[in-house]
């Protein structure tokens, strides 16, 4: 039912650089709260940080003191899933659905075929997009009233070793909302090397977008509105307690 989409892809062409994560996060989500009337998709990235999902407890996720060491700030997302680290060597895809009731098994296929042109062979797990054993892609989504999110990541050249320093192990005392840990491997350990304007336009044709523009402005008032009541608010990202605006989180594997 997904083949056949017409998608728009979001750009922000009005923050230069990298922009901060709190920001980013906060257009993610924005980009589903207002209301999509069709298919988007928006390709970003983060400087160094790490994201937790939306119900997870930080302290078991993170190594709180490596991050404050080297000044990597700790997030929480809208949605449900795993921890992941961002850096710029590492390629968000977020896409956004009118109506989807699977869009996990939907991202899913769409990251397959990116990881298939770029010449290597995925396997499409529970919890992931594998290749040769290694986790390549992490997925999670969330839903409201008007519409489907999923978002991946894709490891472009993000040093793995990087991972294993600011997440924790994982914890002998398994809870269902844990992050389960996987090794991991880029793009670049498998041998491929995109250019961030090659992979970006491999992901474009591969939706098949016919239509490109920066956030609406009812885009942008929700991204505002997101960072005053979440991500500006140390409370939502250290216990996600505060600043909620009512959405129903589905989670998976990141």
């Amino acid at each position: 039912m997904f083949d056949r989409l017409l998608w728009t892809l979001v750009f922000d062409e009005i923050i230069a650089g990298w922009p901060e994560p709190a920001a980013n996060l906060a257009l993610d989500e924005a980009l589903l709260r207002a209301g999509p009337r069709r298919p988007l998709v928006w390709l970003w990235r983060n400087p160094a940080c790490v994201v937790i999902g939306r119900g997870q407890k930080i302290e078991r996720e993170v190594e709180l003191s490596a991050c404050a060491r080297d000044g990597v700030p700790v997030l929480r997302r809208a949605s449900g899933g795993g921890t992941v680290f961002h850096d710029p060597g590492n390629l968000n895809v977020t896409t956004v659905l009118p109506d989807a009731s699977e869009p996990l098994a939907h991202l899913g296929k769409l990251m397959s075929q990116v990881v298939t042109r770029l010449g290597l062979t995925p396997v499409l797990g529970d919890r992931g997009l594998f290749v040769d054993g290694a986790k390549l892609c992490g997925f999670a989504a969330f839903r409201t009233r008007t519409g489907a999110l999923a978002h991946s990541t894709l490891l472009i050249d993000t040093d793995a070793d990087l991972v294993g320093e600011y997440l924790t192990p994982q914890p002998s005392d398994k809870r269902p909302l844990d992050s389960h840990r996987s090794p991991v491997a880029s793009l670049a350990d498998h041998g491929v090397r995109p250019s961030a304007e090659e992979l970006d336009a491999i992901v474009a044709e591969v939706l098949e977008v016919d239509r490109r523009r920066p956030p609406t402005d009812e885009e942008s008032d929700w991204q505002r509105r997101l960072r005053e009541t979440r991500y500006d608010n140390p409370d939502w990202h250290r216990t996600g307690a505060r600043g909620q605006v009512g959405q129903r989180s589905a989670g998976s594997s990141r």
